[in-house]
């Protein structure tokens, strides 16, 4: 299950309430991304 979350208030957000509306029902913030589960490490040259 995708895990969503506010970028104002960082609280968790269901998916299913994204597909009938996207906002925060928290705090009313439109911005949201998705929780990535692993950190990807990059190396730099």
């Amino acid at each position: 299950m995708v895990e969503y979350k506010c970028f104002e208030c960082n609280k968790k957000i269901p998916a299913d309430y994204i597909r009938k509306k996207v906002r925060c029902p928290h705090c009313g913030s439109r911005i949201l991304f998705k929780a990535r589960k692993s950190v990807t490490l990059v190396k730099a040259r």
